[in-house]
């Protein structure tokens, strides 16, 4: 059975700092990422690495803020949120793919059950 487990949401005043991890099992990835939905908004792609390679892709909104990482096969990837704004208040879901494209909510066939970031001024 295929899981991913989010955890590392809460509140922090704009400015600070969190990290999600995402756990997965079940089976093996092509690329896992990070969507995000805000209240009245669509689903919007965040972050995404590729398992095999390690290439990672940003949103424009959070290039240089957001940082995805993993460190092998068997551990979390990480998503490190610095300079956090209001506008980055949502919830985060982790999602995973066995194809190859990138980073349309589309292909990913797996979600996680999302994470609330909020983001005080």
């Amino acid at each position: 059975q295929v899981q991913l487990v989010e955890s590392g949401g809460g509140t922090v005043q704009a400015g600070g700092s969190l990290r999600l991890s995402c756990a997965a099992s079940g089976r093996a990835f092509s690329i896992m990422g990070w969507f995000r939905q805000a209240p009245g908004k669509e689903r919007e792609f965040v972050a995404a690495i590729r398992w095999n390679g390690g290439d990672t892709y940003y949103a424009p909104s959070v290039q240089g803020r957001f940082t995805i990482s993993k460190d092998n096969a068997k551990t979390p990837v990480y998503l490190q949120m610095n300079n956090l704004i209001t506008d980055d208040t949502a919830v985060y879901y982790c999602a995973a793919t066995t194809s190859w494209g990138c980073c349309n909510a589309r292909n990913f066939g797996y979600w996680g059950q999302g994470t609330q970031v909020t983001v005080s001024s």
